[in-house]
Order: structure tokens, then sequence, then C-alpha cells
């Protein structure tokens, strides 16, 4: 049974790998920029952000739903801009610097098309729920940043970005379940615990260096 699980999932992850390469392929021959990639990904996102902030009680299993697909279909875009970048020789460090940029600038949206969302519906407690994540996903990524310009590396840590998008989309696409409700506490939980975890990493690191001989 496990080596017919491991055949399906092979196979669908050399599918989804064929795919995603023909999309490549396709984009490279427009000669596109990859950084227009990067910000076409920024706007889909804000539609999907602004079907969350505009779904009301009645529909707003609906509204996630299409939500949730549209995350999806930003998601393309931001896994195809740097091959596309590789494949067309257009790789710069400007191009890394403002995909970090956009896409910091496209998780603030998400969030914040869902505190729309809870704050129609005077949903006070999700409100501040929501605004925690937010303010956690961009620590997350702040605080590699930092640690990087300190120590060189610093990739430990459970919740990035992909891992955060995932949460949202499983939440958007099965909220009839009340799923969107346990992604946030699980977002708030996980990017916590990585924040933390890459202080604390820095700070062993950077002591570690103090003891370091120097030639």
């Amino acid at each position: 049974m496990g080596g017919k699980f491991l055949t399906w999932t092979s196979a669908f992850g050399k599918g989804s790998g064929w795919l995603l390469q023909k999309i490549v392929n396709g984009l490279a021959l427009t000669r596109i920029s990859p950084n227009a990639l990067t910000f076409i990904g920024l706007c889909i996102n804000i539609v999907a952000a602004l079907f969350f902030g505009f779904a009301r009680v009645r529909n707003a299993d609906r509204m996630f739903l299409y939500a949730g697909l549209i995350i999806i279909g930003a998601g393309i875009f931001d896994m195809v801009d740097g091959r596309v970048a590789r494949q067309t020789n257009q790789v710069s460090v400007f191009g890394a610097f403002f995909d970090s940029v956009i896409d910091r600038y496209s998780d603030v949206v998400i969030f914040f098309g869902l505190l729309v969302f809870y704050a129609r519906g005077n949903r006070l407690f999700y409100v501040g729920l929501v605004a925690f994540v937010m303010t956690a996903s961009l620590m997350v990524s702040y605080t590699r940043a930092r640690a990087e310009a300190l120590i060189g590396s610093c990739k430990v840590g459970f919740m990035e970005r992909p891992e955060r998008i995932v949460c949202v989309i499983l939440g958007a696409l099965f909220n009839h379940w009340g799923v969107m409700a346990a992604a946030l506490w699980v977002l708030a939980f996980f990017s916590t615990t990585t924040v933390i975890h890459r202080i604390r990493y820095t700070y062993l690191e950077t002591e570690r260096r103090k003891l370091m001989p120097t030639s």
C-alpha cells in the first residue's frame, strides 16, 4: 500500500513539475520581466483579500473558497518568477530584493482582508488574533533577514512563507468546517515559536563567534 502511495505522489510531483516548467517556458518566450510576474502575484492576492474583506455571513464560505482558489493562482506566479529569471538570464540582486518586499506586501494584504472580514462581523477577538498573526508573520521574515545580516544564515524554524500560505489556503477552502479559525491559531503559535527559535539561534551563534580565536 505504501509503495502505491509513493508511486502516486511521485507521479503527481513529476506531473506538477512538468506543468510548471511548461508555464515557465511559455512566459520565458514572452520575455516578460520577472519583477512584473512578482507584481502580478501581489495584484492577484489583493483580489483575494477583497473576497475575504467583503464576504458576508450568508456567503462567507463561498467567498472564502473563491479567495483560496485565487491565492493558489497567485502562488503560481510566486513559483515561476524566479524560474523565469534564471531561464531568461534576468537574475539580479534587485530582483531578489523586490521579490522579498512584494512577498511581505502579499502576506499583509491577505491578512488585512481577513481583519476587515472579522471587523465587519464585530468579532473583535479574531480581529486581534489576525493582527497578531500578521505581526508574527512579518517578524518571521524580519528576524531571518536581520540575523543573516549578522551571522550569514538563519533558516531555522518551521513557519516559513510557503507553510503560512498553505495554512491560509486550507482555512479558506474549508472555512465551512471552521478551519480558518484553526488555521489562525496554528499560524499564531508556530510563527511565534519560529521567531523565538531564530532569536535563540542568533544569540547562540553570536556568542559562539565571540569565543572563536582571532587570527
